[in-house]
């Protein structure tokens, strides 16, 4: 009955835009058919003689030119790395809420079920790197971290570990905040990163105003993939949907969920699989 109701007032919600739900609350804006580029070969066949079955994670610490204290990070390493040395993968950079520390998508269990995926087969494995916001009660224009992210760790990953160096093989995601400075980074970072995900979208005050000259900046076969997802009671929702405006507005692709849920770690961790499926399928 509750599911129901809810169901009734999204639609109430969205009813002006012509949209479509069905099943669980969820709403798909289908991507605008642009011309994509198309990437080199991304991974090399795993090596057949591997057992691996779970990956293991590392934690680093490198110097910051940019802010005042050093770029911390954990990053999640897939089975058989240390072993098939001939291949390079595609690396994830998922970004936690504020708040929290960068061990919040192993809690939610990214990593298990990054496992599970590549043991089925139907998925090739890829790096995670979870980097930490050590700052993260000031705005998005005195704050360095995604600058940062960008411009130092991302070349530090790809210097230090066997990664798949170049735009196609890279992607930005996160959640609450975690998912503001996704947007955000990934949008004014376009050159790094091909995909960009929101979950549980809490865009920045001001990024509205920005976000048509971002757009606008990009060569139309050079957008990325955007997905981004909602909690039908999250307290965002609203937020979200004035940007996702924006983004329909300037005939941006990208998809637009909306589940049941709200804004808590209960959500997060129903969805890491969909999540973790969204971007592997970009490396495919």
């Amino acid at each position: 009955m509750k599911q129901g109701l809810l169901l009734f007032i999204v639609c109430l919600l969205f009813i002006g835009r012509g949209t479509q739900f069905s099943g669980e609350i969820k709403e798909t804006i289908a991507p605008i058919p642009i011309l994509t580029e198309t990437p080199t070969a991304l991974i090399a066949p795993t090596s057949e003689g591997c057992a691996e079955t779970r990956g293991r994670f590392e934690f680093i610490e490198i110097p910051s030119d940019l802010m005042s204290y050093p770029m911390e990070a954990r990053v999640y390493l897939p089975p058989c790395y240390d072993i098939d040395l001939e291949t390079n993968y595609p690396v994830l950079y998922f970004l936690h809420g504020q708040s929290f520390k960068d061990d919040q998508w192993d809690r939610l269990g990214a990593d298990e079920t990054l496992d599970e995926m590549i043991n089925s087969g139907e998925y090739d494995p890829f790096i995670i790197v979870m980097p930490k916001e050590t700052n993260y009660m000031i705005d998005q224009w005195t704050s360095k971290f995604g600058p940062s992210l960008a411009e130092e760790l991302v070349p530090w990953v790809d210097n230090q570990y066997r990664t798949i160096s170049e735009r196609a093989g890279r992607a930005i995601g996160g959640l609450s905040r975690g998912a503001a400075w996704a947007m955000r980074t990934g949008m004014l970072y376009w050159e790094t990163f091909s995909s960009i995900g929101c979950h549980s979208f809490a865009p920045f005050r001001g990024d509205f105003n920005e976000a048509p000259f971002w757009f606008k900046a990009i060569p139309q076969e050079r957008l990325p993939r955007i997905y981004i997802d909602m909690g039908v009671l999250d307290v965002n929702l609203d937020p979200a949907n004035v940007f996702e405006t924006r983004l329909t507005k300037y005939r941006i692709p990208h998809e637009w969920h909306i589940f049941l849920g709200t804004h808590n770690e209960a959500y997060w961790s129903a969805h890491v699989e969909d999540y973790l499926k969204w971007y592997a399928e970009g490396w495919k």
